[in-house]
């Protein structure tokens, strides 16, 4: 075998190798669950239990204060994939300020969840959440609006589209995995997961808010732009912050359901407002 030969046949070994490692490895990659485990007291929040074919996922439910009446209106959040339902509950206090409530989804294989997190496994979480708070008196069943975060965004979309709902979040979304893993050099044929919200957003035609930051490297914000161009009359705010440092963009969230009716008639908000 010629020199040549031999430096091309190594090649295309390391290259199968490379690319038989990555997919393997890319759950553990795209799934990197934290090692913390939660209270199992989650302190004000309900632990509410989600029924799947494979087990049973977790989600946390947050309450608005006792001084709003009536069923209230829930976002269900899906955070990013390095993180946990525990560790938003401060931050989501504020939107049960506003007389809205929270349910904070946890991944199986995440947390309190049993399973293992994939794209279907995930999907099944968020039907369920929605399907529990469609059950649930305490929440207005047609107030119901999915918010996902990085990760979150892909199940967040997915839900949208299998599920009636009046309204969509999304913040430092990517359009798909496969977009994304194309920067580190990974063919798309070989993504698993492939949470492709571009395209899964072709049958969405409600209300959409993207926020996204501007400086952001790990989800640039072409991706964002994109999720946007999207949805006619999307609304698209890029903040000036990168994926992990952007304050909470509840302004922006705040106005976006009050201006789609999807705050309570009696929310705080409405009350500053009057003379």
């Amino acid at each position: 075998m010629s020199k040549l030969a031999f430096a091309g046949l190594a090649i295309a070994v390391i290259a199968l190798a490379y690319l038989a490692a990555l997919y393997l490895a890319q759950r553990s990659l795209l799934f990197p669950v934290p090692a913390y485990r939660p209270d199992a007291d989650p302190g004000r929040a309900e632990i509410v239990r989600l029924p799947l074919d494979g087990g049973e996922a977790q989600a946390l439910f947050l309450a608005p204060p006792a001084r709003f009446e009536g069923p209230t209106p829930l976002l269900i959040f899906m955070h990013g994939n390095g993180e946990l339902a525990d560790h938003w509950l401060p931050d989501f206090e504020e939107v049960t300020a506003w007389g809205v409530g929270a349910l904070l989804l946890e991944y199986p294989g995440y947390g309190r969840s049993a399973g293992r997190p994939s794209e279907q496994s995930i999907n099944e979480a968020a039907r369920a959440a929605y399907d529990w708070a469609q059950g649930d008196a305490r929440i207005d069943s047609k107030r119901i609006v999915p918010y996902g975060r990085s990760l979150g965004g892909g199940p967040a979309v997915r839900l949208a589209v299998d599920r009636e709902v009046p309204a969509l979040i999304l913040e430092s979304a990517f359009t798909s995995v496969a977009d994304f893993a194309a920067q580190f050099l990974a063919p798309a044929f070989l993504v698993r997961d492939r949470f492709d919200s571009l395209t899964t957003l072709s049958s969405y035609r409600g209300p959409l808010l993207v926020v996204h930051g501007s400086r952001d490297q790990i989800v640039p914000i072409a991706h964002g732009r994109a999720l946007a161009a999207a949805v006619p009359g999307a609304k698209l705010f890029e903040l000036p912050c990168g994926h992990n440092d952007c304050a909470r963009p509840w302004p922006l969230v705040m106005s976006f359901l009050e201006q789609n009716g999807l705050l309570p008639a009696s929310s705080a908000v409405h009350q500053e407002k009057s003379p």
